[in-house]
């Protein structure tokens, strides 16, 4: 055993983000010979294995640790019995698996550490002092914040998920200062994640700002009065303890007394036996065979796992390269890609286009991928110039392929039902090709996959799952396109760097769908994607191609209209103000309400302004007619920018239509988001908001169709909370809220009034959202003692609904996630959040099996209709919420609101039988103001 020292190269692991990465990359997975969770073991074996494996080049390590937490309770608890109490609890899945990735360290011949009462981190921290010390250089595996104090002098960091190294001035970047002031700054900033407390008010740019004027902490706390900033100046004086607390919880240990040396952890090659034997025991067939062949001994034979085996991410086993993936610039050679997805059966497909609106954009090229590392580009429309010629160029760049040629080519494969089409966000470059004449079928999508298995715990984006389940950050498109006026279009970006780029894409795409396409059995979601997210996509498509019809005309009248009531609403503002001043400006509304005339409830923000928002002047409006006019006054203007200003810059001048695109994967319950425009948001309530639904209209010879579900969410509620009032109320027929009135306030059904009908209508829909009695208040007007009463009556009249309410918490609190009627899981993953979050998580949770299973209903009805229509004379549009808007001749509509009813009150059938009815409520006219 050589001595450490000059020469040496220790690095060092932190284990817990290895295993949390493992743990969050990989599907839940058991060993089969006794079901043993071993998800996070396979993918921290495989990380580990990956790691030492690795070419580092001049940074190979000659020294080798893994450093693990032991225990939840350190020194630093004894200090601040706080210290890291907001720490969720560690998953029951993974609890198991953390001892055997200790044993799996151990099996790998490597080092592997841990101290009762410190901190892994302090066991890194010294280590690397004392390595540095002895004159060697240290790696800190790791993107761990706290650990970024240690960084210089011979000691830097690597984030492996990144393949990202930082140095000095990379902490720089990150906390605005060098590594020796960043514990100043964290105990400024405190941690919310580590219940650090810092100084209230201050973050890291603020702190980072404090310690560069001021030079340290302690010298900033010493002359804290001469802060200019009295907020700023009065915490820094009175909470001087809490920070220097703060720092004490941040500095880490470098005085950690371990049992052992650095000469310990020297490299060491894996002893053949021992790690067969754990890798066999852990039924790892994939990892097995691969460590055997390299280490160049027979792998252990072992029993059956399903496949594909828990240890073999198929799509991480292969790295990324880009100077392999090829330009495909001829007919021969694409055809050798085609004759390929043949073979195989499948195909990745993604285009590159001259912007985001698929109705406008031009197609710029196609990426292909077969198997991961297997890609390639076909440049069609580059141009040529574009960094030569301010002005652009239109002619065409040498070496592409004819873009009818790459077409024609294209089109048998891409239209074959025999060859399944793999995309991420396929519905956008379907839109594409069927603009070129080309109907791509049939399809998976990596996008949908993800939110089928993993709604509410991560965005699906492509960057996202990439860097989440591969473990690679894809190419950025920023730097090929610029940003701002220097900004270029696709068609603008070198061929060789648009090849990297565009067939990366491809590649990461076919690595999620091996990924994934296994997956969505084993977490039970796979009839969620088959029936309800992928068949939505061609609907989706061909409604949004479609569009509706807008008068421009309509919509301009409106916007000179707003412009007059606005006008008048403002001389109103100002005559209750006592003088003239911006309506639209914050900051002098604050000031006149608050300190002109004197209304309480004024709260400034870290401006200094006063807060302004809606939810501030709805309170204030129930005590003065000011903030009421100001809140007329502010929705008329939304509506004039948001809508009837805006929807005329969307009309597409080819088509003369609107063409909204819907977000499949927008909302985590399974509600479609309508952008570019959003026609979802329409407000309905006023009378203003009805009117722009005017707009949209028919062709001449055609109506406007809308059916609506009537009341789905209560009928729902009714049926999953098992309520017997609701449920014989619904088939009776009865007015649903005159009937909660009459049970709640005992006013017989032929007494009700208006009034009291509304109140119950706010407490029906309130109730369901999880209202609060200040929610309720503020809607209806009323003090927040009488709102609460009538929440109170509520749950007195239908416990079913209480008990639903906390069996569904109780539900999402063991299980991380809740469900619909049709299996569509929705995670909850701040369930057990304190503080304001909580509430929130709560009344997610509660509402997501509701809203989820509406917005499923609407699914099913929305894949099943065009097969419905078939043959009629009509067209969907449009799905806002429960209402699908229909385009019909004149002399079909009769029979499509039959053909179209039925399909929609039937969607639940046969997969989930209710309990209630559901009805549809249908309407026509020549615009949607009148159909609806």
């Amino acid at each position: 055993m050589s001595k450490f020292g000059k020469g040496c190269h220790l690095h060092l692991i932190d284990g817990s983000a290895f295993i949390f990465r493992a743990y969050h990359a990989l599907p839940p997975l058991t060993r089969k010979s006794d079901g043993l969770p071993i998800g996070a073991v396979s993918g921290f074996c495989n990380m580990l294995q990956r790691y030492v494996d690795g070419d580092h080049g001049p940074d190979a390590p000659t020294h080798l640790a893994v450093i693990f937490d032991k225990g939840s309770h350190t020194f630093r608890n004894d200090m601040y019995d706080l210290y890291k109490a907001n720490r969720e609890a560690m998953p029951e899945d993974l609890r198991p698996q953390i001892p055997l990735t200790r044993q799996a360290t151990e099996a790998f011949n490597i080092a592997c550490k841990e101290l009762e009462g410190y901190e892994a981190d302090d066991i890194i921290a010294t280590l690397a002092c004392q390595a540095r010390q002895a004159g060697g250089r240290v790696t800190i595996v790791s993107s761990d914040k706290d650990l970024m104090q240690l960084v210089g002098d011979g000691v830097e960091m690597l984030d492996a998920m990144k393949n990202k190294r930082i140095d000095r001035e990379g902490v720089f970047e990150k906390f605005g200062v060098y590594p020796e002031r960043v514990v100043d700054v964290q105990a400024l900033a405190g941690d919310s994640v580590d219940n650090v407390p810092g100084a209230p008010g201050i973050g890291i740019k603020t702190a980072a700002l404090l310690i560069n004027e001021f030079g340290d902490l302690e010298t900033l706390l010493d002359r804290a009065e001469e802060i200019k900033q009295p907020k700023r100046r009065e915490t820094l004086i009175e909470k001087r303890d809490q920070i220097e607390l703060s720092k004490r919880l941040v500095q880490l240990d470098c005085e950690t007394p371990l049992d052992f040396t650095l000469e310990d952890l020297e490299l060491r090659d894996p002893d053949p036996d021992k790690l067969m034997a754990f890798l066999a025991e852990m039924e790892f067939r994939t990892l097995t065979k691969r460590i055997a062949d390299k280490l160049g001994v027979e792998p252990p034979v072992i029993a059956d796992t399903p496949a594909p085996a828990a240890d073999e991410p198929q799509a991480e086993d292969i790295p990324f390269d880009a100077s392999k993936y090829e330009c495909v610039r001829d007919a021969a050679a694409l055809r050798k890609w085609i004759d390929q997805a043949y073979e195989r059966g499948w195909l990745a497909v993604d285009t590159e286009t001259t912007g985001l609106n698929e109705m406008i954009a031009d197609l710029v090229g196609i990426s292909l991928c077969i198997e991961p590392g297997e890609a390639c580009y076909i440049p069609l429309t580059h141009r040529d110039g574009a960094s030569d010629d301010l002005f652009g160029s239109d002619a065409l760049a040498e070496g592409q392929m004819p873009l009818e040629e790459a077409l024609n080519l294209l089109k048998p494969v891409l239209e074959d039902p025999s060859i399944l089409k793999i995309g991420q966000n396929m519905k956008y470059d379907a839109k594409i090709f069927a603009r070129y004449g080309v109907d791509v079928a049939p399809i998976d999508d990596t996008m949908l996959m993800s939110y089928a298995m993993h709604a509410g715990e991560h965005g699906h984006g492509m960057d996202t799952l990439s860097e989440r389940y591969l473990g690679h950050t894809p190419i950025p498109i920023k730097p090929l396109l610029g940003s701002g006026k220097s900004a270029i279009t696709f068609d603008k970006v070198p061929i060789d760097e648009a090849t990297a780029y565009a067939a990366e894409d491809a590649d990461i795409t076919l690595r999620l769908w091996k990924l994934f396409k296994p997956q969505l059995h084993r977490v039970q979601v796979t009839t969620v994607y088959e029936t309800l997210e992928r068949p939505l996509v061609p609907v989706l498509a061909e409604m949004e191609m479609h569009g509706i019809k807008v008068d421009r005309d309509v919509l301009s009248r409106m916007s000179n209209a707003f412009a007059q009531k606005m006008a008048g609403l403002e001389v109103e503002i100002h005559e209750l103000a006592g003088e003239t001043f911006n309506v639209g400006s914050p900051a002098q509304l604050g000031e006149i309400l608050f300190d002109k005339m004197g209304l309480e409830g004024g709260k400034k923000g870290k401006t200094g302004k006063y807060s302004t928002g809606a939810d501030v002047l709805e309170d204030l409006a129930t005590e003065h007619e000011l903030p009421r006019r100001v809140l007329d006054w502010r929705q008329l203007s939304k509506l004039k920018s948001t809508y009837t200003d805006a929807l005329q810059t969307h009309i597409n001048p080819d088509t003369g239509r609107v063409h909204t695109s819907y977000a499949i994967t927008g909302a985590n319950t399974g509600r479609l988001a309508s952008t570019d425009p959003n026609l979802q948001n329409i407000p309905v309530r006023t009378e203003e908001g009805r009117r722009i639904r005017e707009a949209f209209i028919a062709e001449p010879g055609n109506v406007l169709v809308s059916l609506d579900y009537s009341q789905i969410e209560l009928r729902i509620l009714a049926h999953i909370a098992d309520i017997p009032a609701l449920k014989q109320a619904f088939a009776d027929g009865l007015d649903i809220h005159a009937m909660t009135a009459s049970e709640m306030f005992d006013v017989p059904l032929d007494e009700m009034t208006p009034e009291i009908r509304r109140k119950a209508k706010a407490i029906n829909f309130g109730v369901i959202y999880g209202i609060s009695g200040f929610g309720l208040a503020r809607n209806l007007r009323i003090p927040r003692a009488e709102a609460q009463g009538f929440i109170d009556r509520y749950f007195e009249r239908f416990p079913g609904i209480r008990r639903y309410m906390d069996d569904t918490i109780a539900f999402a609190k063991e299980h991380g996630y809740v469900q619909t009627l049709f299996g569509r899981k929705i995670h909850t993953t701040e369930i057990n959040a304190k503080g304001p979050h909580a509430g929130f998580a709560r009344r997610a949770a509660i509402n997501a099996p509701i809203q989820g299973t509406a917005a499923d209903v609407i699914r099913r009805a929305m894949v099943r209709m065009p097969e419905a229509i078939d043959g009629l004379p009509a067209k969907m549009l449009l799905q806002v919420h429960d209402e699908l808007l229909f385009e019909v001749a004149e002399d079909a509509v009769d029979q499509t609101i039959e053909i179209a009813r039925d399909v929609m009150e039937n969607a639940p059938d046969p997969a989930v039988k209710l309990d209630v009815k559901l009805t549809v409520d249908a309407g026509k006219g020549a615009n949607w103001a009148e159909a609806h």
